[in-house]
């Protein structure tokens, strides 16, 4: 570690509380060894309630600095909260693929999704006793078209405090062609940012974390890469958990989530912080 280089501190936020008992525990494990910092709750998870929501404020309780956000849901095989949302796929929400589709092709009801916002939002205040420090989307959903202008609003109205959460990177554009999810992240974020920007609501100036579940990289590898030129207050985004039948269910991220707590939970991570003068606390 460079003395002379100030430490920067940055999030390192698991995603999904909330969707399996075992990415729970995961979850749980990671803040109470100090690996994590932030998490954000499915408020319509099958594995969210009152024992679940007790034991992540314990947890966090102990940690110097631990955010606990709203992970805003509005993609399949989630089930919306409010009665009347549209469109649905067979009580659904939409498959994210078409959800995006939906937004650029301006179909999505604003309203509906402002709604579903806001008991969402609501939840969260229920179940927590406060509104989320921040908040984000499952699968990004919160960046499509259409939907960010809901979303800003409803978290204007209901969290007035908190900051929201944008997908794009500060790296040159050689860096990142080689992600082509990250780069529709990039593109997505842009407008984000400045519909967030003109509505007072902060933001995490940068952002990593994504990359191809599927070929199952070295996740060490991987976030060296997340934290080169990290600044002050960004985000990398992670999902640790242990699998069990509910998470085989409900999500096709399942071993890599264990590939990621183990590289979390081990020797590796914090001497990597320190190279890259990087503190969650």
């Amino acid at each position: 570690m460079n003395d002379a280089a100030p430490l920067r501190r940055i999030w390192l936020c698991a995603d999904d509380y909330g969707i399996s008992d075992g990415v729970n525990r995961a979850i749980r494990e990671l803040i109470g060894q100090g690996r994590l910092n932030a998490t954000s709750v499915m408020v319509v998870g099958p594995a969210i309630g009152r024992e679940a929501v007790a034991a992540l404020q314990n947890v966090a309780a102990g940690s110097p600095r631990c955010a606990i956000g709203l992970h805003a849901t509005l993609t399949a095989p989630f089930r919306p909260l409010t009665m009347h949302f549209r469109p649905t796929d067979g009580g659904m929400f939409l498959p994210l693929p078409a959800m995006l589709r939906s937004g650029l092709l301006r179909r999505l009801d604003p309203e509906m999704i402002h709604a579903e916002l806001m008991v969402q939002l609501a939840a969260f205040q229920d179940l927590f006793g406060r509104p989320p420090d921040f908040v984000d989307g499952h699968q990004h959903a919160q960046l499509f078209p259409q939907v960010r202008d809901a979303f800003l609003r409803a978290v204007k109205q209901a969290a007035p405090g908190a900051w929201v959460r944008q997908g794009g990177r500060l790296q040159p554009l050689a860096k990142r062609l080689g992600s082509p999810k990250a780069l529709l992240l990039d593109v997505l974020s842009s407008r984000f940012r400045k519909l967030a920007t003109n509505a007072g609501i902060p933001f995490n100036p940068d952002f990593a974390g994504a990359y191809d579940f599927s070929k199952a990289p070295d996740f060490g590898v991987l976030m060296q890469q997340f934290l080169d030129g990290m600044p002050d207050g960004g985000l990398v985004m992670c999902h640790p958990g242990f699998v069990d039948e509910t998470l085989v269910g409900l999500d096709p991220l399942t071993k890599q989530r264990e590939t990621e707590h183990a590289f979390l939970a081990g020797a590796q991570l914090p001497p990597l912080l320190a190279l890259n003068n990087v503190t969650l606390a």
